[in-house]
């Protein structure tokens, strides 16, 4: 899992982007450098696996105002702060907003390497968890208008005889519609596409 991640290290002091470097080089972990949080942005790419080592306080665009950006998009890598300046403020902040960890620097090489591995898997479990959601989506996509109304009474706990007299069809049209939702849904059974269905409502 760590081996396909990269890690994204952005801070404009070129000494300790290099540095950085340097040590994710040293265990094998692919990492990209970037000075700027806009340079970042430029290169931004929604499927790129992994976090991002990110300073707070930057010329131009902040730390905490990517970390605002990046919440736009349906998904991005857990981000890890890092700052030079022990702005407890900051810290709850970016917290708050998201960040996974907060560290001051000069911080222990050891605990950021710790929450960069957490980061790598939260990002891992979140993207699982994302590609589940979008499969879903699809299968509901191949459903009639019709099937999806018969989706929708199933799972609300109706049974067939009552979903027949809301929707003014036969109790036999309702089974059919109700087979092929299960078909195309790849229901196992009801509580399958229940559970299916309650996970994208949450």
């Amino acid at each position: 899992m760590a081996n396909e991640a990269t890690v994204f290290i952005i801070d404009d002091d070129d000494e300790v982007r290099e540095a950085l470097q340097l040590l994710m080089q040293s265990i094998g972990l692919h990492c990209e450098t970037y000075p700027s949080a806009q340079s970042y942005l430029d290169a931004f790419n929604i499927n790129s696996r992994g976090c991002l080592v990110l300073d707070v306080r930057m010329k131009g665009m902040s730390g905490l105002a990517l970390q605002s950006h990046l919440a736009t998009f349906p998904l991005h890598p857990p981000i890890i702060m890092i700052t030079g300046h022990g702005d407890i403020s900051m810290a709850v902040q970016a917290l708050q907003a998201g960040a996974l960890d907060f560290l001051e620097k000069p911080f222990n090489e050891q605990s950021l390497l710790e929450s960069i591995y957490r980061a790598i898997e939260k990002d891992a479990q979140q993207r699982g968890e994302a590609s589940k959601t979008a499969e879903i989506h699809q299968r509901i996509a191949r459903l009639t208008s019709r099937e999806k109304e018969v989706m929708e009474e199933v799972v609300s706990g109706k049974r067939n005889k009552v979903i027949a007299y809301d929707l003014e069809i036969s109790q036999s049209t309702v089974e059919a519609h109700r087979a092929k939702v299960m078909e195309k849904m790849e229901a196992a059974s009801l509580s399958d596409l229940m559970r299916m269905i309650f996970s994208i409502k949450d």
